[in-house]
């Protein structure tokens, strides 16, 4: 990535209480233009975005960038630029107040899903917008998304002087989730990602309004209280997983092409309402062979609210006795990261399935529940 100053107004630079954000600019439609010749939409540097938001400099933050070069499209998302956006942060962290990440809509809350475990206990918000339509459009979604962005990650707990949020979180018209929690639900909406098992972390109307009592702290990060452990980063990641979904009429050829990858540590089931899969004894079979050769499945369900009820139905039982663990309420996506993580970490499939049902960043409720 290549970095540089943003101009910002002068009392900004002259004031050491202004906030001091530094922005991540990875890509996607925020920083796009048509291409006069092929009428597609083609990336912009960083530059582009200042000069169509002049009013970013009334903020008066301390403001600096990032670029990731060139800028891409977020469908070329992948865990190596996960490991660039989470160094950046972490090599920056002493340095500045809060982050805002500018990311394509398509793979925004698996990136945001990855942050969170790779950055464990940082204290600092994390901020990822983007927006629908090209910021230098007449009519677009980006200069308050991103106006809005950099608010947040400025923005301070009056009780206690330290930031107001301490963790990956996604802001998006006109609410704010957490990173770990949300998924992309519309593909037109200026609303574009919802979070259906977790309330909005922030409500963005005429005020910002926060909802402390939903905010991760990072002395509880994990679900527990004490003291906040250290800020570590952990950025190795393991591609070795994979996600299968079912639906009806899938054969045991299908399953078993994507079960039977020699490579494969582990992978996210997506089954039917509350954890439900067929129980025909070619499927239960190639399920007991995944698991018995000390692999890892974890169940996730294909619907976007509620979550894995694996004892409800006889045939959510039988995916438990067959060596297959429930994802509570994770998105698919927060799912997928954090096996991805745990392998990194060089976690065994025993491990990886303990705290697949362990919450480490807020992304699961499991209310003591039994998988």
């Amino acid at each position: 990535m290549s970095s540089s100053n943003m101009a910002v107004a002068r009392k900004a630079a002259e004031s050491a209480e202004a906030p001091r954000i530094l922005v991540i600019y990875t890509g996607g439609t925020i920083g796009m233009k048509d291409d006069p010749d092929t009428g597609a939409l083609v990336p912009l540097d960083f530059c582009h975005l200042v000069d169509n938001v002049p009013k970013i400099a009334r903020l008066g933050y301390q403001l600096a960038h990032v670029q990731m070069t060139p800028p891409i499209d977020s469908s070329n998302m992948n865990p190596s630029h996960w490991r660039e956006i989470a160094q950046v942060v972490a090599e920056n962290c002493g340095a500045y107040d809060g982050f805002v990440v500018l990311h394509g809509t398509d793979t925004m809350a698996y990136t945001a899903s990855a942050l969170s475990f790779m950055l464990p206990c940082l204290g600092k918000p994390v901020i990822l917008t983007g927006s629908q339509l090209p910021i230098g459009e007449i009519r677009e979604d980006g200069t308050g998304n991103l106006i809005t962005a950099l608010q947040i990650a400025a923005a301070k707990d009056p009780c206690t002087g330290r930031p107001m949020v301490q963790e990956v979180a996604i802001s998006f018209g006109r609410f704010l989730w957490r990173g770990n929690r949300a998924t992309k639900a519309s593909s037109t909406d200026f609303g574009a990602f919802r979070s259906f098992n977790y309330p909005p972390l922030a409500e963005m109307d005429l005020h910002i309004r926060f909802n402390a009592e939903c905010l991760l702290r990072s002395d509880t990060a994990g679900g527990g209280g004490g003291e906040a452990a250290p800020f570590s980063p952990l950025y190795a990641m393991d591609d070795a997983v994979s996600v299968v979904t079912l639906y009806p009429g899938i054969t045991p050829a299908v399953l078993r092409a994507q079960l039977e990858v020699p490579s494969l540590k582990g992978a996210v089931l997506r089954t039917y309402g509350a954890g439900n899969a067929p129980t025909e004894p070619w499927f239960l079979e190639a399920v007991r062979q995944f698991t018995g050769d000390g692999k890892l499945l974890v169940n996730v369900t294909q619907c976007p609210a509620g979550g894995v009820e694996a004892k409800r139905y006889a045939t959510g039982d039988a995916l438990v006795q067959a060596g297959v663990i429930s994802g509570f309420d994770m998105t698919c996506e927060a799912a997928l990261a954090k096996m991805m993580h745990l392998f990194g970490q060089g976690r065994s499939a025993v491990e990886a399935a303990r705290l697949m049902q362990t919450p480490l960043a807020g992304e699961l409720t499991c209310d003591g529940a039994v998988a």
